[in-house]
């Protein structure tokens, strides 16, 4: 597989923050989905799309960056980092080619354990944007974050939401390899805080050995639509476990946005706008 710069992650240590940082993607042996729970997870969410106003704001790259969160949103001590450094954090672990074998339907199923392999790595989870796009990074001790404000206009980010619904039952465990190291990759349903008009999270373990090490790399992950722009938060690492950090970016971020395309100024306080 082509390697590709990655931007996020958290760093397994120093010795392997130079370039080693894992990547998920997970699949499922039992080749189907709950059919139920998927079409209940879409008719909600397109149910809350068709009643949610849009908002009446186009996100511009400057509205975008003003949604961004700051230090202030997040809890703990995360430092925030230069714009040019988190675009280009770099995951080697997030590389890999997902083992066909492992799934009752292999083509179908490996195709979208991939394409989450893939998407975490190149951090286009809800495909590329077809607007406006902004990032902001940050740092806690050897964990990472990324947050991402996007407008995805001319491509429904609705359905990316509603394909990563599926990913908990068809990636839930599947086998990555690269250049002769298998990984371990499992994918969990991670819920959101009940923002925007929907929602999905992903909870994304990897487990193998880096530079002949054994580490675990753990990944919370959030994504929120509000109208046809959308927020996505990703953070982790490899002590596991920020998923607080992940549930109040994607509360206080959708908040900040939503008040950005309504033509309100976000406060340097949390909670408070001008």
């Amino acid at each position: 597989m082509t390697r590709r710069p990655y931007r996020l992650v958290r760093v397994l240590s120093s010795a392997l923050a130079a370039g080693t940082l894992l990547t998920t993607a997970a699949c499922s042996d039992d080749g189907g989905t709950d059919g139920s729970r998927v079409s209940g997870v879409a008719a909600s969410q397109a149910a809350g799309k068709r009643q949610t106003p849009s908002p009446t704001a186009t996100l511009t790259t400057d509205r975008a960056r003003t949604a961004l969160i700051t230090e202030a949103d997040i809890e703990d001590d995360w430092t925030q980092v230069k714009d040019t450094e988190a675009d280009n954090w770099h995951d080697s672990l997030l590389i890999g080619r997902v083992d066909v074998s492992d799934f009752l339907t292999a083509k179908a199923q490996a195709a979208d354990c991939q394409r989450l392999l893939d998407s975490l790595f190149d951090d286009d989870l809800l495909g590329r944007p077809s607007g406006a796009s902004e990032l902001r990074g940050f740092e806690q001790g050897d964990s990472r974050l990324l947050y991402q404000v996007a407008s995805y206009e001319r491509t429904d980010p609705q359905d990316s939401l509603n394909w990563m619904a599926n990913l908990p039952e068809k990636c839930d465990q599947f086998t990555v390899t690269d250049d002769g190291e298998q990984r371990t990759v499992q994918v969990v349903e991670n819920t959101p805080p009940g923002v925007g008009d929907a929602r999905e999270g992903l909870r994304v373990t990897v487990r193998g050995r880096t530079g002949g090490t054994e580490a675990t790399l753990t990944l919370d992950v959030a994504a929120v639509r509000v109208g046809d722009d959308a927020i996505t938060v990703t953070a982790g690492g490899l002590d596991g476990d920020e998923n607080d950090s992940v549930e109040q970016a994607a509360r206080l971020g959708t908040q900040r946005l939503k008040d950005v395309l309504a033509g309100k100024t976000p406060s340097p306080n949390p909670g408070e706008v001008q």
